[in-house]
């Protein structure tokens, strides 16, 4: 069946959904690219350009390459047009439960009957956003990693009614983008941010309880652990509020304290402070950048 999928619509051109977008037109597929407004859809294709000429550079793809991978996104503001005669539909949209199901319930009166629905949810529950789609079998999870068109692996997400034939297509497809897709089951926080935000949290609560500075913790780690990213550097490029977002979809679904986040982590997405999309968090960035400027804003 992945071989009969040549239509894809992405839903969202931020980060996310730009480079997923940026992916599936390399790889050939032909993309209509989503959004609310015309100038996220304008930030979305430039991001996506500036992207490619790195590619350029670095000899992954050629000039001549360059203007095919564009020409393949069409983009619209129109929802309904826009996944008409699309054979997969991936929502990119915030991670907010209340969006993502406004947007799958639409999804399940505009699209084709056969259409696959995914998700890039990072931790809302696949069967929850499937319950309000008329085909609940034909939705899947297919969690990106961040920078799209660099990391190789996709969670693939199956909710409780997704199909044999859906979760099997989409490993295969996944794998045609050049991506390694690893099958996993419908919790709270699937794999990856399950492991990944208990982490981050108690990074958090390391500097909260006077453990150690910033740059302290994220060294042990970098060093000490061989992670390319110290945690606390990790949040801010993930952002302090997704982060927040996330750890409250463990702690709501499993019910455990040890899920609780950090009440640092709270009282700095309150007051605006949420990384790099707002030039602060645990270090400080330059203005629309992620340059930083304060190496550790707490000292």
């Amino acid at each position: 069946m992945y071989q009969s999928i040549k239509n894809v619509a992405i839903i969202g051109s931020g980060t996310m959904g730009n480079g997923i977008a940026h992916s599936f037109s390399q790889s050939g597929f032909l993309v209509s690219l989503i959004d609310i407004n015309q100038e996220n859809l304008d930030k979305g294709i430039l991001t996506i350009s500036k992207n490619i000429d790195r590619q350029i550079t670095k000899g992954v793809v050629t000039a001549n390459e360059r203007d095919e991978i564009l020409a393949k996104i069409n983009c619209t503001i129109d929802l309904k047009a826009g996944v008409k005669n699309a054979d997969l539909v991936i929502e990119a949209a915030s991670e907010n439960i209340d969006i993502k199901l406004k947007i799958f319930k639409d999804l399940s009166e505009f699209t084709k009957p056969d259409a696959i629905l995914a998700t890039n949810t990072s931790s809302i529950s696949i069967t929850k956003i499937a319950a309000v789609t008329h085909k609940p079998d034909k939705v899947i999870g297919m969690h990106f990693m961040n920078p799209v068109p660099v990391m190789k692996l996709v969670e693939v997400i199956r909710g409780y009614a997704t199909s044999d034939e859906v979760t099997n297509t989409i490993m295969e497809l996944s794998k045609t983008l050049g991506k390694s897709p690893v099958e996993v089951n419908d919790y709270p926080g699937f794999v990856a941010n399950r492991i990944l935000m208990p982490m981050i949290n108690e990074a958090i609560y390391s500097l909260y309880e006077g453990v150690a500075g910033v740059n302290e913790i994220d060294t042990v780690m970098k060093l000490g652990m061989a992670h390319p990213m110290g945690p606390l550097q990790l949040a801010d490029f993930i952002g302090l509020d997704v982060c927040l977002s996330i750890m409250n979809v463990l702690y709501d679904g499993f019910g455990n304290p040890k899920y609780a986040p950090c009440p640092l982590l709270v009282n700095m997405v309150t007051a605006g402070k949420k990384g790099v999309k707002s030039g602060e968090g645990f270090y400080v960035y330059g203005h629309g950048t992620k340059e930083l400027i304060v190496a550790d804003k707490f000292k």
